[in-house]
């Protein structure tokens, strides 16, 4: 599980730094969305995921506390995800806006 989620890590990452490389705005807002999701993603995994374990304690019993999911990452991964969307939706009328200035969605305003 934990390779699974290291790969899945990486992959949003690197090919998030590779579009925010690129000379399209278009291809660095979507970038900036998979290095978000990948942050994400990590901040979630530190919450410790663990298959087969309770979320709460049962009725009657006492719990361990080392062997639940931490909530606090949770809710930072839920509120990053609430301001990444609305940073992309800030995002994308910045771009259309510089689009319809400048006649071109080049990062620099100028087509080679």
């Amino acid at each position: 599980m934990e390779l699974i989620l290291a790969i899945g890590i990486g992959i949003l990452a690197g090919s998030g730094v590779w579009l925010v490389l690129r000379p399209r705005t278009y291809q660095v807002i979507i970038g900036l969305s998979l290095i978000s999701y990948g942050v994400n993603l990590f901040i979630f995994v530190m919450g410790r995921v663990r298959i087969g374990m309770p979320p709460i304690l049962k009725p009657g019993t006492v719990g361990d506390p080392a062997g639940f999911a931490d909530p606090m990452p949770q809710a930072l991964v839920l509120t990053a995800i609430v301001i990444g969307f609305a940073m992309t939706a800030l995002y994308l009328v910045v771009l259309l806006a510089a689009r319809g200035l400048t006649g071109t969605d080049h990062v620099d305003g100028r087509e080679e």
